[in-house]
């Protein structure tokens, strides 16, 4: 039941990165760098409350996991600050909901770790299809630079999630 739970807040919080990211833009138009911004930041914000979920949930498997996931986190908002200021667009955060995964006493066992990779997953798939959406046609020079780099990265790294929690 709590699995259950757990993917259905991965499907609410999937559905509010797609609003805050420019995913279902209303006129069906690609994203733009703005859209990327906005959406890269709200990834950095799901993997950050993934590792708060952790240190209150997470056995040393998923806390080691969702610590690193949070440090590339922050350098990769340490960048994206930087493409932000270079072209003068300020972000939108949308609303968001927290990445809690499981009940303190299954934080152990495989369930949580189950359902904290399962959590990743739809979140890195909205974040790729942005990506590539903005890379059709991109609207600036060092933001499509930077979200290929983040593509090969999140590609491979949903990659690993997929492999892990198909072997737990």
């Amino acid at each position: 039941m709590r699995v259950l739970v757990a993917i259905i807040l991965v499907f609410i919080g999937s559905s509010a990165l797609a609003d805050s990211t420019g995913e279902q833009r209303p006129d069906n138009r690609a994203p733009a760098a703005i859209d990327v911004i906005s959406g890269l930041y709200a990834f950095s914000r799901f993997q950050h409350a993934l590792l708060e979920s952790t240190e209150l949930n997470g056995n040393a498997e998923v806390k080691n996991l969702a610590a690193l996931r949070a440090e590339e986190a922050a350098k990769r908002d340490k960048t994206l600050k930087e493409i932000q200021e270079a072209i003068g667009a300020e972000p939108r955060f949308g609303k968001r909901a927290s990445a809690r995964l499981a009940e303190p006493d299954s934080s152990d066992g495989p369930t949580y770790v189950r359902t904290f990779y399962a959590a990743q997953i739809p979140e890195y798939e909205a974040t790729i299809a942005l990506l590539e959406r903005y890379l059709r046609t991109p609207d600036n020079v060092a933001l499509a630079a930077f979200a290929r780099e983040q593509l090969r990265t999140l590609r491979s790294q949903v990659k690993d999630a997929e492999r892990t929690m198909a072997n737990k």
